[in-house]
């Protein structure tokens, strides 16, 4: 332990001495390692750190010129290193050293010049010294690893790739001893050593990143053989019961598929399935095939599907989402899409196949026949629509008819949580046959009776997927049908909802709601909307009736109750309906705002009364859950109204006058952050329209919020975000408004912004930056005031950046950061600002401007919060984020090399100050990723496709 911790320290000074103070230091480790084979095995330990230092770490740890004198060194000497590590791969004698020597080779190959590899006797000694002997059978091939998966094309194409096929030749050769070919490999593994089932792990990452970088070398004629018995082997592995593994080979597997999918035309493969005999891809028929039937069995559980199988053997509702086995379920969906494009046919087969046995069989397996009905439903949209209705027919009605069939809650359960997901998969076929898409919508009016943990659910899910996806279908009538099928719900609502729960119920309705909002008659959408709500609408009557006899009955838990479900059934229809909820909303919108005005009061004087322990009694907490309520739903319609002027004229007025005093007089404890987030949708809604009611707003929310969050950064986290957004809100829409206010009340907007950006919550962080970082936008755009602003604030903004920016810890915000540090720079050194910035004791010479107090301030600045600063290296730094001519990248590449410098960023992770590059190249990932997968049938999954795709 304690040699390991000097290395590391010893690693840590070459890092910082090597090369220019110790030039020798590799030539030194070197001769002294010929000494003694411990001394041996210790150096080697640390050059493998310092490799992985140098060429895995350093981003981030180093300066951008530090990293590439060090990797230039390395370079320079490697001949050195690699002639010491093949020294003790020849001579040694101890098992420990030859261990340690192959580990520091496998640092180094993944960057070494592939001279030392293919024009060496390396590989030749790994394959037959090395890899037959057990001990050093894992590290081996480990190096083959990293050695098969060097392109062919790296270096001399003929010689490297002669190399590589010999490299595999001799590997499968020595796998064949260790592995006959009859091994039951998922067997033997479960049975494994450590040490054996590592090796398994080992020769997948082998095969499989040989594959991707050189299966053609092995493809011919010569090799055709053992190319398919080593895809042979990987299929075995792929049945292994491990997930790694299995994710392991699964990339492999999808890799190739794609890769054949793009030399086999899709339509060529479905109708012609010969054609991929007679291309490149015919010699991995049977291999595919196979692949087919191990994705199939085990195949992982989507998202939608909400029932799961406990581990003592109850089907349960499940709680929590496993996010790992969903990211699973999307790589193998994209692998099962491609495989049924190179041949339909074979995984229509095996599937159906699958099913037949699972419905006749007595005891058919619960596991099994989810996955089988996961993989159906992943294969969506990848064959032509008369390939796909025929294989669905039949498989809808062997599982409706197993459900009919099998006895036994758990049991209906599991089939009924996979009908609901296959239909749910399948919109296209559901739009094209009315008569199947009103037997699947019956059926989840029958599942919504069904009490069984989760059923309900799934099918108020499902009834929402698929009337997203047909909901036009909904609103004709149908050939053989009276009425339409939405008039047939909603004359039958109370029946369908009679045993749902408040949240299903409000599920239901908001996607009947979707339904209403797609009919294109005025008139008969009012009447739907009239028929949808009356149930709603009459219970809310009710109770307003009883309201106004006695306002005691507005206390009872029960009234309280049935008001949030009734504002909640609102709110989900409003989100479906948009701006037709209008209809709705004036019906209700009064004796809303007077049901928020009376729980205003009441909370208030339970409070005052009660000290802040009143704010969390149940009574009080469901008083605030109404006037929450009351707040999301006008919060719903405003976000998608589409008059902004008939919304401020009739439904703004009322609101303020009812929400604003109530939020200000209310005591910390009993203020909703529900009010921030309304008026933070308001104002981005209605924009301009409310910059004359900004000053009002002002007084109301600011002061008591700036109360309630100034004291720390954690208490009131929600008020913190919202408010914050509202600060960001009125200067993108309503800057002018900022004009009216007095200088008090905008150094109070300044000081909540400098407060935001100060946060450790990155959000508040983040949200403070932005609002800053476009503050100074709008204040260059109205030059009348920019001086002014400037005198005022610059110095401020500067200091408090720069406190930000060193702190550590907040460096997710270093792309914002260095964006309005930059640009202020840029206004002092092109002149844009006019007006002096220093004060009169800051005057050392006459000619004092702008641009040389900026210098002498920023040195000053950084000098005293570092005074270990070299002056020399801070004057070089300052001058070049001084210099105008830099563009952004440049400038963020001094800031970096700057806080990389300081002994407080030296020992930590600052991968966050290259956020945003690593958050662009994901960003053009993702693009290139939309992009390959529209152009292939199928890969965008029915809940990514438009709303109204095909449904017109």
């Amino acid at each position: 332990m304690l040699i390991n911790k000097l290395d590391l320290i010893l690693v840590q000074i070459v890092k910082q001495e090597w090369p220019r103070k110790w030039d020798s230091f590799i030539p030194d480790i070197v001769s002294s390692s010929k000494t003694n084979e411990s001394l041996c095995e210790n150096n080697l330990q640390i050059l493998k750190l310092l490799s992985e230092e140098v060429f895995d770490f350093s981003s981030g740890q180093m300066t951008q010129v530090k990293i590439n004198e060090l990797k230039n060194s390395f370079n320079k000497d490697f001949a050195l290193i690699y002639e010491l590590c093949w020294f003790s791969l020849a001579n040694a004698r101890s098992p420990s050293l030859l261990h340690s020597t192959l580990e520091t080779l496998l640092r180094f190959l993944n960057w070494i010049p592939t001279g030392y590899i293919f024009d060496s006797k390396l590989i030749e000694t790994l394959c037959t010294k090395f890899f037959p002997t057990a001990i050093f059978r894992n590290i081996t091939l480990e190096c083959l690893t990293e050695i098969g998966s060097i392109a062919a094309n790296t270096g001399t194409v003929e010689s490297t790739g002669s190399t590589l096929v010999k490299l595999f030749e001799m590997v499968m050769t020595a796998l064949h001893q260790m592995i006959p070919p009859s091994t039951d490999i998922p067997k033997a593994y479960a049975s494994a050593s450590t040490a054996d089932a590592q090796f398994i792990r080992h020769l997948a990452l082998f095969l499989c990143g040989y594959f991707k970088a050189n299966r053609r070398l092995i493809e011919t004629s010569d090799h055709g053989t053992l190319n398919i018995y080593a895809h042979e082997l990987l299929c075995k592995i792929s049945y292994v019961e491990d997930e790694e593994i299995f994710k392991i080979t699964l990339e492999y597997w999808l890799s190739l598929a794609i890769e054949l999918y793009h030399e086999v035309p899709a339509a060529l493969a479905q109708v012609q399935p010969s054609a991929m005999s007679h291309s490149r891809a015919g010699a991995y028929v049977p291999i595919l095939s196979h692949v087919r039937r191990c994705l199939i069995s085990k195949m992982a559980k989507p998202e939608e599907v909400l029932i799961t199988e406990n581990d003592n053997g109850e089907v349960i509702r499940e709680i929590i989402k496993d996010t790992e086995v969903t990211a699973l379920y999307k790589v193998m969906r994209d692998a099962m899409v491609y495989l049924t494009h190179l041949d339909s046919h074979d995984m229509h087969e095996i599937m159906l196949s699958a099913l037949s046995i699972q419905c006749t069989s007595p005891q058919w397996d619960r596991q099994t026949l989810n996955s089988l009905c996961w993989a159906i439903g992943s294969i969506s949209g990848a064959v032509d629509e008369e390939s796909e209705k025929r294989f669905l027919v039949t498989v809808i009605r062997d599982l409706l008819g197993m459900c009919e069939e099998t006895r036994g809650k758990d049991n209906k359960a599991v089939i009924a949580s996979n009908i609901m997901y296959v239909v749910g998969q399948y919109p296209r076929f559901l739009r094209a046959h009315w008569k199947f898409l009103k037997t699947v919508i019956n059926k989840l009016f029958e599942f919504m009776h069904e009490h069984h943990p989760g059923v309900q659910d799934m099918a108020c899910d499902t009834f929402m997927k698929i009337v997203r996806k047909c909901r036009r279908k909904f609103i004709p009538t149908n050939a053989g049908e009276n009425v339409p099928l939405i008039d047939e719900i909603l004359n039958s609502i109370s029946t369908i909802i009679s045993d749902l729960q408040p949240q299903q119920v409000q599920t239901f309705y908001q996607a009947c709601s979707y339904v209403v909002a797609c009919q294109p008659d005025p008139t008969a959408k009012e009447t739907l909307i009239n028929k949808l709500m009356a149930a709603p609408n009459s219970t809310w009557i009710t109770l307003m009736n009883q309201a106004r006899q006695s306002v005691q009955f507005l206390h009872q838990p029960d009234t309280m109750k049935f008001l949030a479900n009734i504002l909640q059934t609102n709110t989900a229809v409003a989100k479906s309906l948009g701006h037709a909820f209008l209809l709705q909303l004036a019906k209700i919108y009064l004796d809303m705002l007077n049901i928020y005005k009376f729980y205003s009061e009441a909370v208030c004087t339970a409070v005052s009364t009660g000290g802040q322990y009143a704010a969390r009694t149940t009574e009080v907490r469901a008083m605030r859950i109404v006037k929450q309520e009351v707040l999301k739903l006008i919060e719903a319609f405003i976000e998608l109204s589409q008059d902004p002027q008939f919304v401020y004229a009739n439904f703004v007025p009322p609101l303020l006058d009812a929400m604003l005093p109530d939020y200000q007089s209310s005591v910390p404890d009993a203020r909703d952050p529900q009010v921030l987030s309304l008026m933070v949708v308001v104002i981005n809604t209605l924009k301009g329209l409310l910059t004359g009611n900004i000053p009002g707003i002002f007084v109301h929310v600011f002061p008591p919020t700036l109360d309630m969050i100034k004291a720390n950064l954690t208490d009131f986290p929600d008020h913190r975000i919202h408010f914050f957004s509202l600060v960001r809100a009125i200067n993108n829409y309503c800057f002018d408004a900022f004009f009216t206010l007095s200088p008090e009340q905008f150094k109070m907007i300044m000081d909540s912004i400098i407060w935001a950006m100060k946060h450790t919550e990155r959000q508040a962080a983040e949200t403070g930056l932005q609002i800053l970082n476009e503050l100074l936008v709008n204040i260059s755009n109205h030059p009348e005031i920019s001086d002014a602003f400037y005198t005022g604030y610059f110095r401020t903004i500067v200091q408090d950046i720069f406190v930000v920016l060193t702190d550590t810890f907040h460096k997710a915000g270093f792309k914002l950061q260095a964006t309005i540090l930059q640009n202020l720079f840029i206004a002092v050194e092109s002149g844009k600002i006019k007006a002096p910035l220093w004060t009169p004791p800051e005057a050392t010479t006459p000619d004092m401007n702008n641009r040389s107090w900026l210098r002498a301030f920023i040195t000053n600045l950084l000098s005293t919060a570092f005074p270990n600063l070299n002056p020399n290296e801070l004057r070089l730094y300052v001058n070049g984020l001084l210099d105008i001519n830099k563009d952004l990248p440049a400038f963020k590449n001094q800031l970096r090399d700057f806080l990389v410098s300081l002994k407080e960023f030296n020992s930590t992770d600052n991968t966050d100050l290259y956020l945003e590059e690593k958050e662009t190249t994901q960003a053009a990932a993702v693009a290139q990723d939309k992009s390959r997968r529209a152009a292939v049938p199928g890969l965008v999954p029915p809940s990514e496709q438009p709303e109204d795709m095909g449904d017109l």
